[in-house]
């Protein structure tokens, strides 16, 4: 019994409230426009801790450092968008039945049982009266993101108004993520994105990917609601994990009611079904709220997407195109080192300012080509520690002989019992070894094997090396035993770039 008169406080605010909206006619907002008092300051700030204790305002601030947004509404008329006259910086209040009423308007069109309390009108506050700018941005973001999240939730076959979700999640922030570790639109965990196809490697997080993480998330709710049947608990699952959900659901004694089990959830999850209401009313009813959805500049209409076909850094499409490294990064948050490990057989997809869009196309085997100035530093650095280090250590694996050694590195078995003063060729696994790349210390075992050339030894003989696409002259310095000063002399090279298809003398 005692969990019954729990269910029965919690839902009494809603049966009272209920109660007093008898009149179905729903009265203009500019005849219930409020001077705040001190009473409707406390209702508001009633459920505050709710508010506070969620992630939302986190999220909330974390879309206003979006930089792309104008400082215009969508629709430049603002009388068309302002039917009620209000005030450039007027903020209407309501009476708890217009709340109630107008939330029972949009429980009649979804499936999803929505409801007013004290807590889903602390959250109302949040987003019309204390973060109203803030709302204004996410009004304009839906115009970006919902006509994708419609189409897909509707192929799932899902309540279109869960669409709402992803603000609760991110604020519409396509480069969110929290605290936790959370990521995207949707806010996906890493074992839960992997769970539902989301690649998350050193170099690519598809949770960061509009698109993909829009299909997870579809697909992870079409799984919840298979479980608990009840929208309000996929809810608190998709928020907190259906461990904690269960768990709840055992200390309320076995109800399946998220009112029931509220008590016993996380602080935060408490607050997010309230919140989730609460932006889906807020978002019906902006307009009498003064609240107009403002441009998102390039995000709406601005970018398109390109195919990438080769490895490409985002310095390189920087330095070769002109699009700013800051657009790169925004649109493309899935690249987390900025690097898109792209292939003929593993296109990647690019989402650039349309401008720039063409440009890449037209000059897209360039841009593979181009060094960047990153490129070209790390080059000239590894050249020089490979001309100032003359040695290094290798480890003997499983299956090595000395010889296998030699082989690999490019030396004889003499030079390698000469540098490691060894006796025999009898090594072990793990022994360390040092490898002298040619040099003075190899100079010098050399100096009997050279003289030898007089006595019938054939001389070094000179081969043709094509440069490849990608390499450098360390990278083939190393190929072939030899040093870069040795590739640059023998080539009469000043300089340490070599271009494709370049032919070297390398001598042997």
């Amino acid at each position: 019994m005692k969990y019954t008169h729990l269910v029965l406080l919690l839902l009494f605010p809603f049966v009272t409230l209920h109660a007093q909206t008898n009149n179905p006619v729903l009265q203009e907002p500019d005849s219930l426009e409020l001077e705040l008092n001190d009473q409707q300051i406390n209702d508001l700030n009633s459920g505050k801790a709710v508010v506070d204790e969620s992630a939302v305002m986190e999220m909330l601030d974390l879309v206003s450092n979006i930089s792309y947004f104008k400082d215009v509404y969508l629709d430049i008329d603002t009388s068309v968008l302002n039917i009620y006259d209000y005030g450039k910086d007027e903020v209407p209040m309501f009476d708890d039945t217009i709340y109630q009423h107008r939330i029972e308007a949009l429980a009649r069109e979804t499936t999803i049982p929505l409801i007013f309390n004290s807590h889903v009108k602390s959250f109302i506050n949040l987003y019309a009266v204390r973060r109203r700018q803030q709302s204004s941005r996410m009004l304009g973001l839906s115009y970006v993101y919902f006509p994708m999240f419609e189409e897909y939730l509707a192929k799932y076959n899902l309540p279109l108004e869960l669409k709402y979700l992803a603000m609760v999640e991110s604020a519409l922030n396509p480069t969110a993520g929290s605290k936790a570790g959370a990521k995207g639109l949707w806010q996906f965990m890493l074992g839960t994105g992997k769970n539902y196809g989301l690649r998350v490697t050193t170099l690519v997080d598809e949770r960061y990917d509009p698109m993909k993480e829009t299909v997870a998330a579809c697909q992870y709710l079409q799984s919840l609601y298979a479980r608990y049947e009840d929208w309000f608990l996929v809810l608190a699952a998709y928020n907190s994990g259906p461990g904690t959900v269960n768990k709840a659901i055992i200390r309320a004694g076995g109800v399946r009611n998220y009112w029931a089990i509220w008590p016993y959830l996380p602080k935060e999850t408490r607050g997010y079904v309230p919140a989730f209401i609460a932006v889906t009313y807020l978002m019906n009813y902006a307009t009498e709220h003064n609240i107009y959805p403002i441009n998102p500049g390039l995000l709406l209409h601005g970018t398109d997407t390109v195919m990438v076909r080769d490895r490409v850094r985002f310095d390189q499409i920087n330095e070769c195109i002109g699009v700013p490294m800051q657009d790169i990064v925004f649109f493309n948050p899935q690249y987390t080192k900025r690097i898109i490990p792209a292939s003929k057989d593993n296109p990647c997809a690019l989402r650039l300012p349309m401008k720039y869009s063409l440009r890449f196309v037209q000059l897209e085997d360039s841009i593979y080509a181009y060094k960047s100035k990153y490129e070209l530093a790390q080059e000239q650095l590894e050249e020089k520690v490979e001309e100032v280090s003359d040695s290094f250590i290798h480890v003997v694996k499983k299956g090595e002989t000395m010889a296998s050694i030699a082989r690999k590195h490019h030396v004889t078995v003499a030079n390698i019992k000469s540098w490691n003063h060894l006796k025999r060729e009898t090594i072990h696994v793990g022994q360390k070894l040092t490898i002298y790349r040619s040099g003075s210390p190899m100079a010098k075992v050399s100096k009997t094997t050279n003289k030898s050339t007089k006595s019938g030894t054939k001389a070094p003989t000179t081969r043709t090396h094509v440069v490849k696409k990608g390499e450098t002259l360390s990278s083939i310095a190393r190929k072939y035993g030899c040093t870069v000063a040795d590739i640059k002399k023998w080539n009469g090279l000043k300089g340490n770039t070599v271009v494709v298809g370049k032919k070297l003398k390398i001598k042997k």
